[in-house]
């Protein structure tokens, strides 16, 4: 193990080479309906001077809409999210000049490019009784996009992938939560955190346990406070969740109520701030579906320097879908893939929205090339947000998982949307996210990938090598980033296990 310092750090000026609208019941909680994923409602921040920095924001009303699918494609349909830099915007203006004089034969590429304004956000829903009106976060900037069917990516290539016998790539990987202390240590070591993210400092456990003591997963979990604070959860497969009283409320409120529903079922129990033990909530047995429900969505910075990354994910995605498959719950799987890049290049975000075609989706991988980037940021921060806002998530008793893979922070000079308000929504969905560094990755990538991972309960996974500051050095256990006591294993079987320990705390 090493750590990262200014010395190790990877020198790139120039990277070449790697939510029916929410209405809330009186409990609080997000009505879940059966209708289509749309784009989520603007979340409201309000002030309070006394808050001691900008980590502390008050939320006040959800700011995602509850996934409700039923079922995922036959073929990985494609969103796009518009680049919004001014020059971008010109290039669309006449490349859609031209398709307009376009013959038939170029339907393919235009749909590629096929773009829709971000819909101006609704009006705030009335205040619930006996609570406020919700949230913190601020302008989602997700916006639902037409989407086209088939493999169209695919087109841009001249010729199919080549596929070639590639390195193992080995990863190690920490639980922040398991390992609390030595994350806030890591955190209170920079200056720069403060700025980032949310206040994480508070934390308590809440377990959801049915008359069996069996954990109930998938429960929708509202927390409020007497002034109009309140945040959104869904216990994990175990039916628990980590609840962060700083991240949703500017004061430090002694005592918040707990609503948690599932299955029309509503328990309600007080939090005590500062409570060392864990609240459990009992509700009564709920019907659980025969067979378990994993929804598995990729997020991969698609820049030049993440081209050799790219390809292992391609050469080992099938090997892993086919041994998540075999797990003993023997899950119904649906994919997902949001590759990004940033504002200039080819394109900004594009995702592929669930399906349940292994082959289809390994299509599209196939078809996606690393390339543009040229500063260090990326666009992280949209795409997380395309990633938890616009996919299709299934509805209730869906285990949700994202992997997010990324060798550079978010560009944080961009307006909003920030990924401190996406991890909030990504909870409120019940989206774990498993963050991967890969070689490169600076120590504001690094707090930002493990806030996200720690908030979410998900991991941090960090590719690591021989050599810790040479990427090229091969396979191997060292890494520059910041972590103790981390299991190193090849990267595919780093996520397959991830996934069968989810899974495995499921009740029988």
């Amino acid at each position: 193990m090493s750590h990262r310092n200014a010395s190790t750090l990877k020198r790139r000026p120039v990277r070449t080479a790697a939510f029916a609208a929410v209405a809330t019941l009186l409990v609080g909680l997000p009505v879940v309906t059966a209708a289509r994923l749309a784009p989520a409602s603007t979340a409201v921040v309000e002030g309070d001077l006394q808050a001691p920095t900008s980590l502390r924001v008050r939320q006040t009303r959800p700011n995602f809409q509850a996934p409700t699918a039923t079922t995922c494609s036959d073929t990985p349909v494609l969103r796009e999210v518009a680049d919004p830099s001014p020059e971008s915007q010109q290039r669309r203006t006449l490349t859609s000049s031209r398709r307009h004089h376009a013959s038939a034969s170029d339907s393919t590429d235009a749909a590629m490019t096929e773009m829709v304004i971000p819909p101006s956000p609704p009006s705030p829903p009335s205040p619930p009784a006996p609570l406020s009106p919700p949230p913190a976060a601020a302008d989602i900037a997700a916006s639902e996009v037409h989407s086209t069917e088939g493999l169209a990516f695919r087109a841009k290539s001249a010729a199919p992938a080549v596929r070639q016998q590639q390195t193992p790539v080995t990863a190690g990987v920490v639980d922040d939560n398991a390992d609390f202390g030595s994350f806030l240590q890591f955190l209170q070591g920079h200056d720069e955190s403060k700025q980032l993210g949310r206040d994480i400092s508070v934390r308590q456990r809440l377990k959801v346990v049915d008359a069996q003591g069996r954990p109930v997963p998938d429960a929708e979990v509202a927390v409020s406070a007497s002034n109009g604070a309140r945040m959104w959860a869904r216990t994990d497969a175990g039916g628990q969740v980590w609840l962060h009283p700083n991240a949703f409320d500017d004061r430090d409120t002694a005592r918040y109520q707990v609503q948690v529903r599932r299955g029309g079922k509503t328990v309600s129990a007080p939090l005590q701030r500062g409570q060392k033990n864990a609240l459990q909530v009992v509700m009564a047995d709920a019907a659980l579906p025969a067979r378990a429900k994993l929804d598995l969505v990729f997020m991969v910075d698609a820049t030049g320097s993440m081209g050799d990354e790219i390809d292992k994910l391609r050469a080992s995605l099938q090997g892993i879908v086919r041994e998540i498959g075999q797990l003993p719950s023997n899950p119904d799987i649906c994919l997902g893939l949001v590759t990004y890049r940033d504002r200039g290049d080819a394109y900004f975000v594009r995702g592929w929205d669930m399906t349940h075609n292994v082959a289809a989706f390994q299509q599209v991988l196939d078809g996606v090339q690393a390339g543009g980037g040229g500063d260090y940021p990326e666009a992280m921060n949209e795409a997380f947000d395309h990633s938890v806002q616009a996919l299709n998530w299934r509805g209730p008793s869906t285990t949700r998982v994202l992997v997010s893979l990324a060798d550079a922070p978010p560009q944080m000079g961009y307006p909003q949307p920030r990924y401190d308000q996406t991890m909030l929504a990504a909870l409120g969905k019940g989206i774990k996210v498993f963050s991967v560094a890969a070689s490169g990755q600076d120590t504001t990538g690094e707090i930002v990938q493990r806030q996200i991972a720690q908030y979410t309960g998900g991991r941090f996974i960090f590719l690591t090598y021989k050599d810790a500051t040479d990427p090229s050095s091969g396979p191997g256990t060292e890494t520059v980033h910041e972590v103790n006591n981390y299991s190193v294993d090849t990267l595919d079987k780093l996520v397959v296990r991830l996934v069968r320990e989810e899974l495995a705390q499921l009740p029988k």
